[in-house]
């Protein structure tokens, strides 16, 4: 069943509207098509990060209202946003995902939309095993693992995984961290987006243990860095 949200605060403009009145009205049709366990996501982009505004079916347990995931937010965030297809990731149960994500832009070329496709294929990996192991000479090595795409159900969880991943990257603890680490982590959280996030400045601030103000300041040094390259 698709579920659709009702029209969010942001900039709007009639075409936009009409764009996302027309994706919204092809998710679950497209959904019903695919073959297996798959699930249809449309993406409101002006509504970040909570920017899921129709789905149908289940794969990634999300709903309406739920964040986008964080690979999404770092594309927007770094301007690399464009289609891509075929992709492989991993969900924390194990299973690993065929994704498309087809960004779709305005007259302006401003990005308004991505409509994501996200089908379970591990049945599809299972009856290929099987059909390996029957064929002669053919080889039933696992493929190396895809990367692990985080499919979130509220911002909190985002901002934790975030927080978490960009932390643990550093290789210190946060409580022998030099200034030169925490700068690192507030420009690595800054590159995937998370100052995106509503609040991100004071979780990011309680996360390296220090202030808000402290953060502001990371942020302002490393936007000066940026201007000077």
């Amino acid at each position: 069943m698709t579920k659709r949200s009702a029209p969010d605060a942001g900039p709007s403009t009639p075409e936009a509207e009409q764009v996302l009145a027309v994706l919204a009205a092809l998710v679950e049709p497209i959904a019903a098509t695919l073959p297996g366990d798959s699930e249809v996501v449309l993406h409101d982009l002006r509504q970040l990060p909570n920017s899921v505004v129709a789905i149908a079916g289940e794969v990634t347990g999300r709903s309406v209202g739920s964040p986008s995931t964080d690979l999404l937010l770092r594309k927007v965030a770094d301007g690399t946003l464009a289609t891509t297809v075929g992709y492989e990731t991993r969900l924390p149960d194990g299973r690993v995902l065929r994704s498309t994500t087809i960004v779709i832009r305005d007259s302006a070329d401003m990005p308004v939309a991505a409509l994501c496709i996200n089908s379970d294929v591990m049945i599809w990996q299972a009856v290929k095993a099987i059909a390996e192991a029957m064929l002669p000479g053919a080889s039933a090595e696992p493929d190396s693992d895809p990367p692990a795409e985080k499919f979130v159900r509220d911002i909190d969880e985002l901002a934790q995984h975030l927080l978490a991943e960009t932390i643990d990257a550093c290789g210190v603890p946060v409580e022998l961290m030099q200034k030169k680490h925490k700068l690192s982590v507030v420009s690595d959280l800054k590159d995937r987006g998370f100052f995106l996030l509503k609040e991100s400045v004071e979780m990011a601030a309680q996360a390296l243990q220090v202030t808000r103000f402290t953060i502001y300041n990371y942020l302002n040094e490393l936007g000066n860095d940026e201007a000077r390259a």
